[in-house]
């Protein structure tokens, strides 16, 4: 996006550029007014005693983000819609109290395994391993997410980071052995990069000195109206993928991978979310909606576009760039009313949007999906970014 003037004619251009002020993915800012910065500031404390600090990443291109370090939650994400106004598009809370009260995962980093393993159990050369169950979708036990105290639960330790006009969080965590059952210390950073082209570059990198499953995502929810605005099933969708995941009653993917062509799972060209999520179909009933992996054609971690979102009444669009080989698609299915949002408007169903970068749920017990086995002397490493604009 860099360079370019998306929807913007040449005089326009032109005027922006003698006035200082350029076009960053169709929205006009001042070049001189935005000055990148990383500042922080205490946030709150856990119930089990961990001081949490609130830093603040404000780009060169208009957008901003408010994230902690306990659990690399991105607690509000300002971008600007088609005319240049700013609201925060991403679902979170005000407060430690609310994280801990109602936390669906909102803007977390999630390990060390994104996504679900069937009963908490998996074998790895030769040695079965039980990991504590922290989720039962139709009754099938299984662990979510890393289990009851994932990666989401602990305070990183956090480096701002400022290269040219791009300002970014290097967060770092030690998981021993053992942690959540899982065999091997992984030591994981996580980088978020804000450029000056409106882009949320996150690099994921691991090691470990025993083998190990390693799946790790960020699980934000974007709502393009703004927080609280309502359920996102009147924005436009595309996946740029052609196959999915199948899951059972558990939302455990049944070991198959299906064409998505003729089914409500069909986004390959941009259609309304809410268009057929309601249609008579068993596995948006498992899911109370779309909660499902789509397989990208990525067989050698190239970064590839997986999916697009527009929001017609902003202008807001967003990119996501991946290099790994799948993302879950999920819906807020279960997000309530109870839960209340940062601008003093309750959420409801479907309050939000995820697209979860990763590798396909219960990896370690489908031998046909990519392998997420990681091993000494080798080094996880994986790209996503979100990359905002207007249209």
């Amino acid at each position: 996006m860099k360079g370019s003037f998306i929807g913007v004619s040449l005089a326009a251009a032109l005027m922006a550029f003698a006035a200082g002020c350029a076009y960053v993915g169709g929205v006009m800012v001042s070049r001189k007014a935005i000055e990148p910065s990383v500042t922080a500031k205490p946030f709150g404390t856990t119930k089990d005693g961990q001081e949490v600090r609130i830093y603040t990443l404000k780009g060169a291109g208009g957008v901003s983000m408010d994230v902690l370090d306990w659990g690399g939650k991105v607690v509000r994400l300002y971008a600007p819609d088609r005319d240049g106004n700013l609201a925060d598009i991403t679902l979170g809370f005000n407060d430690v109290a609310g994280y801990e009260a109602h936390d669906p995962f909102f803007g977390s980093l999630v390990g060390r395994y994104g996504n679900r393993i069937a009963n908490g159990t998996f074998t790895l050369d030769g040695k079965a391993y039980a990991l504590p169950v922290n989720n039962a979708p139709g009754g099938l036990p299984c662990s979510l997410h890393g289990g009851p105290r994932g990666f989401e639960s602990y305070v990183w330790k956090a480096e701002p980071l400022r290269e040219g006009k791009n300002v970014g969080l290097r967060m770092t965590i030690v998981s021993p052995d053992g942690d959540q059952g899982f065999p091997g210390t992984l030591r994981a950073s996580v980088t978020y990069w804000l450029t000056e082209d409106n882009v949320w570059r996150i690099a994921y990198q691991a090691k470990t000195d025993k083998p190990t499953p390693v799946n790790l995502t960020q699980h934000i929810y974007f709502n393009l109206k703004g927080e609280g605005e309502g359920d996102i099933l009147d924005h436009d969708l595309t996946l740029f993928a052609e196959r999915m995941t199948p899951v059972n009653k558990g939302l455990i993917p049944t070991g198959v991978i299906v064409p998505v062509e003729g089914t409500p799972f069909d986004f390959r060209t941009p259609r309304r979310i809410g268009e057929r999520i309601n249609a008579d179909d068993e596995q948006l009933r498992f899911g109370g909606g779309y909660d499902h992996n789509y397989v990208l054609d990525n067989p050698v971690g190239r970064l590839v576009k997986a999916a697009e979102v527009h929001e017609q009444t902003t202008g807001r669009r967003i990119e996501v760039w991946t290099t790994e080989p799948g993302v879950q698609f999920y819906t807020a299915n279960h997000v309530t009313d109870a839960m209340p949002g940062k601008q003093g408007k309750s959420l409801r169903r479907h309050a939000g949007l995820a697209l979860e970068t990763q590798h396909a749920p219960d990896s370690p017990n489908q031998p046909i999906f990519p392998s997420t086995i990681l091993r000494p002397n080798r080094l996880h490493k994986s790209m996503t970014e979100f990359r905002f604009g207007t249209f």
